[in-house]
């Protein structure tokens, strides 16, 4: 005889049917949505972090008061630097969602800026 149960307990996330608190997952796919979460995360640090460093840059271009050399350069090197924190804070806060919501947030007024910048000197 085997010393294991014949029905063991639902994993802590399941409910009553055994499927998992996302629904979708029958349960006992806790690695899965754990993966998921990881897939989304590096996504989100390298798609969503290059899109919030290239709209800080051309900000940064844009609104630097200098020469276009000078505006570029200085764009470029605050690209890396925020790259690099994108990139820390997906990893570090507590969900993929929360990781989303951190980089689109200050991509907004970011994006909102260049395309005022657009509009204003493409205006007669």
């Amino acid at each position: 005889m085997s010393s294991t149960p014949m029905n063991p307990d639902p994993p802590a996330d399941a409910d009553a049917d055994g499927y998992s608190r996302h629904g979708w997952l029958p349960r006992g796919n806790a690695a899965l949505i754990y993966r998921l979460g990881v897939a989304s995360r590096a996504l989100a640090a390298i798609v969503g972090g290059y899109a919030l460093s290239a709209l800080v840059a051309t900000v940064s271009a844009i609104y630097f008061p200098g020469t276009r050399a000078e505006a570029a350069i200085f764009g470029m090197l605050v690209s890396f630097v925020v790259y690099t924190l994108a990139v820390m804070w997906v990893f570090a806060v507590r969900s993929a969602w929360r990781a989303w919501l951190g980089l689109l947030l200050p991509a907004i007024p970011l994006a909102v800026a260049v395309l005022v910048h657009l509009y204003l000197r493409s205006a007669p």
